[in-house]
C-alpha cells in the first residue's frame, strides 16, 4: 500500500526584505481566509508549507496561491492584502482558467504575486496533514 500525504509541495520558502511588515501582511491575508502562523519566531514566520524568513541578499519573486473555502474568504483575502501593504494585481472575480475558478491577486510588500482561489466546493479527506517524527 502506498504512503500517501496528500500534497504536491514540501515548502515554498520566501525571501523578504522587511520581515515585519511581511509578518503584518501575512497574518492579515491568511486571517482572511482561516488560517494562521504555525510557528514563529523573531526571525521568521511560518503557516504550514510556507516559511519566511529575511533575506540576506535579493528577495525571491513567485507566485504563491493559497486555497479559499468560498468566495466570502477571496473578498477577504483581497481586503486585507490591500489594507496590510500590498499592492493589487487582480481584484475577486471569476476567472477562465476554468470553470468555477474564483480569484484575487495581491503583491505582497517584496512584489511576490499572492492569490486567493476558491474552485468551488470540495471535499477534503483531511483539514491538513500531521507527520509525527520518528526517532
Amino acid at each position: 500500500m502506498p504512503y500517501h500525504q496528500g500534497r504536491l509541495i514540501d515548502h515554498i520558502h520566501l525571501r523578504v526584505s522587511d520581515l515585519e511588515s511581511s509578518r503584518r501582511f501575512y497574518r492579515a491575508v491568511l486571517n482572511a481566509i482561516g488560517r494562521d502562523f504555525t510557528s514563529e519566531s523573531p526571525t521568521h514566520f511560518a503557516s504550514d508549507e510556507l516559511w519566511v524568513d529575511r533575506a540576506d541578499g535579493p528577495v525571491s519573486r513567485v507566485h504563491l496561491a493559497f486555497q479559499a473555502q468560498d468566495r466570502e474568504a477571496v473578498h477577504a483575502f483581497h481586503a486585507a492584502a490591500l489594507s496590510h501593504g500590498g499592492r493589487d494585481n487582480g481584484g475577486p472575480g471569476e476567472r477562465s482558467y476554468h470553470l468555477g475558478y474564483y480569484a484575487a491577486f495581491a503583491f505582497d510588500p517584496d512584489g511576490h504575486n499572492i492569490e486567493a482561489v476558491h474552485h468551488g466546493p470540495t471535499e477534503r479527506s483531511a483539514a491538513s496533514v500531521e507527520l509525527s517524527r520518528k526517532a
